[in-house]
């Protein structure tokens, strides 16, 4: 049976002025510190607010890292439709998603290493919001693939999932050693190379 797409969250109402200093003041902790050693208290301290404040927004520290991350990619997702909505074919949309996530994992390390390593080690992190919207990016690309195998573009024979998941993981593994030891990458010439290796080999040629 196929499972159903997830579906795109409905807009929220505008976060409060206190949850809204509470998360930037953790993704300005995170820039300087990891995770696991910034307390609530110095979340606090660089939110000016209240410790207890943090509580009455978030179930826990965690809750609010989910939170964070949430913001990050659900931004990051706005800017993958907007890139992709006026091109009609499969391959040029493909080739901006991998582009455009390339990109922003090298613009953004500190978020790229939380979202490729740090919390797929907890089991809650599966259920939480950031992870619906990385199923919406992992179903928009799924789209796209079957889209330009009835448009004729891309091989029939391919295995839907399967290219997905090669398309994945040429991305992470492109960009682990940037993530973790601070590397430099030429973005687009590893873009541009990813696209030219995959595509080559599932074109309807």
């Amino acid at each position: 049976m196929t499972k159903p797409e997830p579906q795109k969250p409905t807009p929220r109402k505008p976060s409060p002025p206190g949850r809204t200093k509470i998360m930037k003041a953790l993704a300005t902790l995170l820039k300087a510190k990891d995770f696991n050693s910034i307390t609530t208290a110095q979340i606090a301290a660089k939110a000016g607010v209240t410790e207890g404040l943090i509580y009455k927004y978030f179930k826990d520290k965690r809750h609010l890292l989910y939170e964070v991350l949430n913001d990050h990619f659900k931004s990051f997702l706005v800017g993958i439709d907007r890139a992709i909505n006026d091109e009609s074919s499969s391959l040029a949309r493909l080739s901006i998603i991998i582009k455009t996530t390339i990109e922003s994992y090298a613009a953004n390390r500190v978020f790229a290493r939380i979202l490729l390593i740090e919390v797929r080690n907890n089991p809650d992190y599966f259920n939480c919001d950031a992870y619906s919207l990385v199923r919406i990016y992992a179903a928009t690309i799924l789209k796209i693939i079957r889209q330009g195998q009835a448009d004729g573009e891309i091989d029939q024979d391919v295995d839907p999932y399967v290219f997905r998941q090669v398309i994945l993981g040429a991305i992470e593994h492109a960009c682990l050693g940037q993530v973790l030891f601070g590397s430099t990458m030429d973005t687009r010439q590893v873009s541009d190379a990813i696209c030219r290796i995959l595509f080559k080999g599932v074109q309807n040629i």
